[in-house]
């Protein structure tokens, strides 16, 4: 954190600096971030939001704009997001937003935020109807992972983040699988960045190949909606991964083996795979789905490790794979 002045001074010219984070980090991090920031010329000033996936909404990006206009932000100036996924996708949205557009730096804090939510410019808020409903692709110009900030994760935050290091396992790199436990976090880090870097790079507005990265969010989405963002978003995507590999095998569309690979993985990380809704119950949430194109939607389906396909089926279709994957035959 240290350091993180002078790299944005690299790419931004040192004027105001709006940092953004929550509750939370807001205690551990945002000083450091500030004295960095000042020492490297710019005039910093924080914005703390309460920490949690019930913040990220219109309300509180509303407030955000607000209070950056009241800091008289120009287009010239930057913003700072320091936290999460939550913190990465409401700074983001606001950075986009104000003034048609002004300056961003990422500054991840969690696992899942370094390997995902940071990578790739996609900004988002919840809407009451379902998750990362308002957005826009917004990409930062500089993104800055310290790990050291992870030593200060909670281990359930940290098995969040596990997840999507699995997820990018099952789409494109069955090595990744092994090297959980056994790899410095920072080079699991960096294979995951590398994976979406090409994978953005090749179609960076989420039209074609970027949807192979939806691996258990269709699901794992209308999970977390349902349960009012009281299921964190790791645990929701490990959930959703094993329904849409439960379903796959059933049809005959994956490798039977992938399954308990796919267990074994989650369950090592700490994460449970329970699902306590009904299919009727998740599909409504589903119908609000932002990948769902009129009567049809994409599903990203396993056929084994390492290799993820995208296919576009009726809703019908999709109500079928969440019943299979919820333990229907």
């Amino acid at each position: 954190m240290a350091k993180a002045g002078r790299l944005a001074a690299g790419v931004r010219r040192p004027g105001r600096a709006v940092i953004v984070t929550d509750s939370n980090v807001d205690l551990l991090y945002s000083d450091k971030l500030a004295a960095s920031l000042r020492e490297a010329g710019f005039d910093a000033v924080k914005f703390v939001f309460p920490a949690g996936e019930k913040s990220k909404n219109a309300s509180t990006l509303l407030s955000l704009l607000n209070f950056m206009a009241e800091s008289r932000l120009t287009r010239i100036d930057t913003v700072f997001a320091l936290g999460g996924g939550v913190v990465g996708d409401l700074a983001g949205l606001a950075a986009s937003l104000y003034m048609r557009g002004v300056g961003l730096v990422q500054l991840p804090t969690t696992l899942l935020a370094a390997v995902d939510s940071s990578v790739g410019g996609k900004t988002a808020v919840d809407l009451p109807a379902g998750k990362n409903l308002m957005g826009a692709f917004y990409q930062p110009d500089l993104v800055i992972c310290d790990t050291d900030t992870l030593g200060t994760l909670p281990e359930a935050e940290f098995s969040n983040g596990c997840a999507e290091v699995i997820k990018y396992g099952f789409i494109r790199d069955a090595a990744i699988l092994n090297m959980l436990g056994n790899r410095p976090v920072d080079e699991i880090i960096s294979r995951c960045v590398a994976i979406k870097r090409d994978i953005v790079t090749a179609d960076e507005h989420d039209r074609g190949e970027r949807q192979l990265l939806n691996f258990g969010h269709t699901f794992g989405h209308a999970i977390e909606t349902c349960s009012g963002y009281t299921i964190p978003h790791g645990s929701a995507v490990a959930a959703g991964m094993v329904i849409m590999t439960t379903a796959a095998i059933k049809k005959g569309l994956c490798d039977a083996g992938s399954l308990g690979l796919l267990k074994s993985a989650l369950r090592a990380c700490g994460l449970s795979v329970e699902v306590h809704y009904t299919y009727a119950e998740l599909f409504d949430t589903i119908l609000s789905d932002k990948k769902r194109s009129s009567d049809r939607i994409k599903l990203v389906i396993p056929r084994r490790v390492g290799l993820c396909e995208l296919i576009e089926v009726s809703l019908n279709e999709a109500r079928e794979f969440l019943r299979l994957g919820l333990g229907g035959t």
